[in-house]
C-alpha cells in the first residue's frame, strides 16, 4: 500500500485523466468511476508513484520559487536599502544581500569564499542582515543575539567588517569570544553596546526575513532569486544571472 501524502500527490497528477475518460464513456461508466477506484488503480501501479510525485513536488517548488519572488520584489527597498545595514561595496552594480547568525555552522562553512567574493569583486554590492535566531542550550537566543548586537554597535565605530569576521571565524562563539573580537579591533567590550535602534533594527530584519521565506541561515537574496544554504554553486549562478540582466 501507498502513503496517504503520495495517494494524494499522484491522484492530483493523474485524476483529470481518468476523469477525462470516464467522462467520454457512457453514463454508467460514469458513475462507476470515484476517488476510491484511482487510488485502487494506484495502488495496483505502484511504478507511477515516483514520476507523478515528482512532477507533484515540481510544481509544488516552481509556485513556491514564484511566491518568493513575489514576496522579494514587494520588499525590494528594505532588503537592499536599508541604510542601518552594513553593506561592503556600496558601488557595486549587483546587490548579494544574506541573512545570517554568528554561530551558524554553516555561515561559517561560507565565510572564505564569502571573503574572497567580496574582495575580488568589486561590483557585488554585499549587504549584510543580522538574523540571530540559533537558541542555546536554555532554549533562548542568549549568544547570537549579544553577537549582532555588539556587530551593530560596532558598525558605529567603523569596524563592522572587522569584527564580524573575526565572529564568524570564532569555531564556536561565546560571550569570551564576542568581547575578544571587539578587543582585538580595539573596541573596549564594556563601551561597545548596543541600544535601543539596535533591537528594533534586528527586530525588522527577523520580520523582513519571515516575509519572504527566509527560515535558516546562511539564506541569500540577488535580485528575485533565494539562494538557501551554503550553495556557493547555485549563489554563483545567481550573481551570474543578475550581472547579465545589469547589461541588457
Amino acid at each position: 500500500m501507498i502513503s496517504r501524502v503520495l495517494r494524494a500527490a499522484v491522484l492530483a497528477a493523474i485524476a483529470p485523466a481518468i476523469l477525462f475518460t470516464a467522462a467520454c464513456s457512457r453514463p454508467a461508466d460514469q458513475a462507476r468511476v470515484s476517488r476510491d477506484q484511482v487510488l485502487a488503480y494506484l495502488d495496483n501501479h505502484p511504478e507511477l508513484i515516483n514520476e507523478a510525485s515528482q512532477r507533484y513536488e515540481l510544481k509544488r517548488r516552481k509556485e513556491l520559487l514564484a511566491e518568493s519572488a513575489k514576496a522579494i520584489a514587494l520588499r525590494r527597498a528594505a532588503l537592499e536599502h536599508d541604510p542601518r545595514d552594513f553593506v561592503a561595496n556600496p558601488d557595486g552594480k549587483v546587490t548579494v544581500v544574506e541573512f545570517f547568525d554568528y554561530r551558524c555552522p554553516y555561515c561559517k562553512a561560507a565565510l572564505p569564499a564569502l571573503q574572497s567574493l567580496i574582495l575580488q569583486n568589486r561590483d557585488i554590492r554585499f549587504v549584510f542582515k543580522e538574523l540571530p535566531i540559533l537558541p542555546d542550550g536554555d532554549g533562548k537566543v542568549g549568544v547570537s543575539l549579544r553577537a549582532s548586537e555588539a556587530a551593530l554597535a560596532a558598525k558605529r565605530a567603523g569596524k563592522y567588517q572587522s569584527v564580524h569576521d573575526a565572529m564568524m571565524a570564532a569555531r564556536a562563539l561565546d560571550d569570551a569570544g564576542i568581547a575578544q573580537a571587539l578587543k582585538d579591533n580595539g573596541l573596549d567590550p564594556a563601551t561597545t553596546v548596543a541600544d535601543a535602534a539596535d533591537a528594533r533594527h534586528i527586530k525588522d530584519v527577523r520580520d523582513l526575513a519571515l516575509a519572504i521565506g527566509a527560515n535558516g541561515t546562511p539564506t541569500f537574496v540577488v535580485g528575485d532569486t533565494m539562494v538557501a544554504g551554503n550553495s556557493m554553486d547555485q549563489l554563483a549562478l545567481a550573481i551570474q544571472q543578475a550581472r547579465q540582466q545589469t547589461k541588457g
